[in-house]
């Protein structure tokens, strides 16, 4: 007799309705010959400053329906075993992400030394990346810095550029 779940079972009743939404709401949204990308994990992905309207948009987490099912059984991996080995509460570490992306982007936007930067934050498995355009490296630094502070975080991936050249952006772009 199995006391503990499988990982697929796992990743079923944690992720199964909303792939299913998911998938068939971008499936009308796609344009005809591209594959449909969604962000089917509900990946925590907000806006947290906006003060230089150049900046270079990031791109969501976005997936294609075959990238989901590749993914799947890394993520189930990944995200439990935090739990297995005693380092995290929850039995899944990207069921943190919901909590600590509001917390980050409370903490950025009133810290007030980030105000005329224009930053993205995604969550997952409770790394933060941080992606946008702030004044100077130490900026950037200051930050990350700040991001790491929040409750919960257990790693920042600083993607920050500064200026707004559009070429010089070390993140996806979303795409008009």
């Amino acid at each position: 007799m199995r006391l503990y779940p499988s990982y697929r079972s796992l990743f079923v009743v944690l992720y199964g309705p909303v792939l299913g939404l998911v998938a068939a709401s971008a499936a009308a949204q796609a344009p005809s010959g591209a594959a449909p990308r969604t962000n089917a994990f509900n990946d925590p992905f907000v806006q947290v400053t906006q003060a230089i309207p150049q900046c270079p948009v990031p791109e969501g987490p976005l997936y294609t329906e075959a990238e989901v099912r590749e993914l799947a059984h890394v993520r189930s991996q990944h995200g439990g075993s935090c739990h297995r080995v005693g380092r995290c509460r929850l039995p899944n570490s990207y069921l943190y992400d919901a909590e600590i992306i509001p917390r980050v982007q409370r903490y950025i936007q009133q810290d007030g030394r980030f105000d005329d930067t224009s930053v993205w934050v995604l969550g997952e498995r409770r790394l933060v990346t941080l992606k946008g355009c702030v004044q100077s490296q130490a900026q950037s630094d200051a930050l990350e810095k700040a991001v790491w502070l929040v409750d919960d975080v257990m790693g920042v991936i600083n993607l920050l550029q500064v200026g707004t050249d559009a070429a010089a952006a070390r993140y996806p772009l979303l795409r008009p």
